[in-house]
């Protein structure tokens, strides 16, 4: 391990949230061994009890649980402010499971059993892009309402540093990473037409796979957000057989 996944798994809690008390336990073996701090779940309500008592940087949620599912609770988890990444595993794994977990607001899925050491490195992966955002944003604090680092369009304003978006009531809008790093990707090309490989690419990361369909569901999760407070304009255009442009114009400050 290098010194500086050292450093940062030092640092890091993770709660591991499944009814398998067995995987639960080799699970947290794993990670501890690899330098996290874990703890565990054995259900959702175990789960939000948890986060009422501390503060945890990732979850790792199943999917396949009795009473409450994963996919209800994770829905559940992101009303909450600042709700943490979330890692989504599920023992039916098809597309249609990855597609609903994506569209919930997962920012990663793997199907079980999956291979510790792909766990970890989703761990790493999704840990490093929120990391990015939050460091900056302690690098910066402060800054006011004509920040050069926030982009504003059709009276909304994202702030690069901070990964905040405010409507054009200046109410905070909840995004997962995913969500963030796609919205920011056309943001920051507007009125230019992206493939699916593109935003791939800035939504996931480089080592993700190309699942185009994830993109998708993800743009159709933006447009959702952004047309309920924009009086329903469509800001982002669909260009068939080609992928998708940000239509409004977009200024700095």
């Amino acid at each position: 391990m290098s010194a500086i996944h050292e450093l940062m798994d030092l640092e890091t809690r993770i709660l591991i949230v499944d009814d398998d008390a067995g995987i639960r336990k080799l699970m947290s073996a794993f990670l501890d061994k690899h330098g996290f701090r874990t703890d565990t779940a054995a259900n959702p309500a175990e789960m939000r009890e948890r986060l009422d008592a501390e503060a945890y940087d990732l979850i790792v949620l199943d999917v396949m649980m009795p009473g409450e599912d994963g996919l209800t609770a994770l829905g559940r988890l992101l009303q909450r402010p600042s709700a943490p990444p979330v890692i989504m595993l599920s023992a039916v794994g098809t597309d249609i499971d990855r597609i609903v977990g994506l569209e919930v607001g997962a920012d990663d899925y793997l199907a079980k059993p999956c291979n510790p050491r792909e766990l970890l490195a989703r761990i790493r992966s999704v840990l490093r892009r929120r990391g990015e955002g939050r460091q900056a944003g302690d690098a910066h604090h402060g800054r006011g309402p004509q920040d050069p680092g926030a982009l504003r369009f059709a009276g909304w304003r994202i702030d690069i540093v901070t990964r905040m978006l405010m409507d054009p009531a200046g109410r905070p809008v909840i995004l997962s990473d995913g969500e963030f790093r796609l919205l920011r990707a056309l943001v920051e090309h507007p009125r230019r037409v992206l493939t699916r490989d593109q935003l791939l690419d800035f939504a996931r990361g480089e080592n993700a796979e190309h699942f185009d369909r994830a993109i998708d569901v993800q743009i159709s999760r933006l447009r959702r957000k952004l047309a309920a407070n924009a009086g329903g304009e469509d800001l982002i255009r669909t260009v068939r057989n080609e992928g998708y442009m940000f239509v409004p114009q977009v200024t700095r400050g």
